[in-house]
């Protein structure tokens, strides 16, 4: 890691993580880059628009990133990059990653991996002009996998969040406006109970244990930040080492400004003013079968984060 810090922002998806780094996004000298990890698809393969609504090869923000990364997108391979990841970046990998007992060969794929990102963050911040990039890709194999680069230098918001609350969000059907005609993903992925409470668990207890390995950490909860958005983000700032005027006001207003931010849910790019609230569509509208299921399925890790 040579003039960049990175701040990893993980978790299960659907946790309120894109407001949080959009809202990072908005602190000078931090460059919030949205979630990278989907960029060979959705942005490379795809064509869908970057966050500031240009096709991602005409961006000239991601054009530049690309030139100083690898010469230019022409000369990495989307797909190749896919197979790569595909044989280390998957929670199948976890334990193997956790553990360290590596076969050469494996380690040659996540040095190879890594690589990749260590030129595209450094990249990202030459020509941002910023020396924080935030990625947001939130998959807790891919933290797995830059931990063996970076090790205590990753720095990590971890984001936690009901799982109930979680496997309602999944289950709802959600069309992504990004995708193109010939986008692989026409609408946000769908889970469902029973498969979300499992992603749940394991994506949690693996940030979990990296922190405990040594990696530092912010866990935060999606209900205290909903709750003291001000205050929350005022530690998460400082977490990321800014000290200043923050993007979000006491009332839990914010103002949020165009950003060159890659994939992410359907707001997780627009220009908005936006008021922190907790969102508890879920306590109306989850049946008490799938909450039964997620609650089981999700203890005493559930009760471990307080719910």
């Amino acid at each position: 890691m040579s003039g960049f810090r990175l701040v990893y922002v993980g978790g299960m998806g659907r946790s309120g993580s894109t407001l949080i780094e959009r809202l990072l996004g908005e602190l000078p000298g931090v460059c919030s880059a949205g979630e990278l990890v989907h960029m060979w698809q959705r942005g490379l393969l795809d064509g869908e628009a970057c966050g500031c609504g240009t096709p991602f090869e005409a961006c000239v923000f991601w054009r530049d990133v690309g030139r100083e990364a690898f010469g230019g997108w022409s000369r990495i391979g989307a797909r190749e990059v896919l197979r790569l990841k595909a044989s280390v970046d998957r929670m199948r990998f976890v334990p193997t990653l956790l553990s360290r007992r590596w076969s050469p060969e494996f380690v040659r794929r996540v040095e190879r991996y890594t690589d990749l990102y260590d030129r595209l963050y450094g990249a990202v911040a030459r020509v941002s002009g910023c020396p924080v990039v935030v990625d947001a890709s939130k998959h807790a194999s891919l933290a797995a996998c830059l931990r063996q680069r970076y090790g205590t230098g990753l720095r990590v918001v971890h984001v936690v969040r009901d799982p109930r609350a979680v496997a309602y969000s999944w289950g709802k059907r959600v069309p992504r406006p990004m995708a193109t005609s010939t986008s692989v993903e026409q609408e946000m992925a769908r889970y469902s109970p029973g498969r979300a409470a499992l992603h749940w668990t394991a994506e949690n207890a693996t940030l979990a244990v990296l922190a405990r390995q040594g990696v530092p950490t912010m866990r935060v909860r999606y209900e205290d930040f909903v709750a003291r958005p001000h205050g929350c983000f005022e530690r998460i700032a400082a977490f990321v080492g800014h000290r200043g005027d923050l993007p979000i006001g006491v009332d839990g207003t914010a103002r949020l400004t165009g950003s060159h931010a890659v994939s992410g849910n359907p707001w997780s790019t627009s220009s908005r003013v936006v008021t922190v609230r907790e969102d508890t569509a879920w306590r109306r509208h989850l049946s008490s079968r799938d909450r039964a299921l997620v609650s089981a399925l999700t203890a005493p890790a559930r009760w471990r984060y307080g719910y």
